[in-house]
């Protein structure tokens, strides 16, 4: 009880430091439950990651530098290399593809997987999705979480500000499946703090309530 009450008074001194509404703080929460403000919101500081990406994903800059610096690290371990497969989307452009998949699966298997426009954590520019380069039969993201790439991940991205946003088993929080390639941005201190405490869902962190719903 002790070290949870410090861990929250530690959470607590954070918020005080860094917004969890204001769509430009790297620590802002976004789910079913808390959408951006304004819903089209466009971060400011848009750039492409130095590093293997097909078809100009881009991050905001303080993300793009750490998922760099991540990347080269990932090859440095030996685990192998690292790839984008899709980082920042517009409002529009999530609107579309939730509509695609929406007419394609329905609403229940689309909300499982798919954030409604002004939900998404893409919109922030603080969030990528991975996959791995070589080494592995793994080509796509859905088997992350099964290569050398992926488990290095799981393990070391705290290290440079990113948190595995949707682990396994956590859907009725996080209101999403498991996607062991969606890692977001949130800074060195808070993904430290994140992990040396052992949390497995960002609203838990932050004593925010479950989202496992619009």
């Amino acid at each position: 009880v002790g070290g949870e009450r410090a861990l929250r008074s530690s959470v607590d001194r954070f918020e005080e430091c860094r917004s969890i509404t204001d769509p430009t703080s790297p620590w802002v929460l976004v789910n079913k439950r808390n959408g951006l403000s304004p819903k089209g919101f466009e971060p400011p500081d848009l750039v492409v990651p130095d590093m293997r990406n097909a078809n100009g994903q881009r991050l905001r800059a303080e993300a793009a530098t750490a998922l760099a610096s991540m990347a080269a690290a990932s090859v440095e371990a030996g685990v192998g290399r690292i790839g984008i497969d899709t980082a920042y989307r517009s409002f529009e452009t999530q609107e579309a593809l939730y509509a695609k998949f929406l007419a394609r699966r329905g609403r229940e298997w689309t909300d499982r997987w798919y954030l409604r426009a002004g939900f998404s954590e893409h919109q922030t520019g603080l969030t990528v999705d991975l996959l791995p380069i070589g080494r592995s039969s793994c080509t796509i993201n859905d088997c992350i979480d099964e290569t050398p790439q992926g488990v290095w991940l799981a393990e070391n991205s705290w290290r440079f500000g990113y948190l595995l946003r949707y682990e396994k088993g956590q859907t009725t929080v996080t209101g999403v499946g498991f996607e062991p390639w969606h890692f977001r941005y949130v800074g060195a201190s808070l993904a430290r703090a994140y992990r040396d405490g052992g949390w497995r869902t960002y609203e838990q962190f932050l004593g925010r309530p479950a989202a496992p719903t619009y």
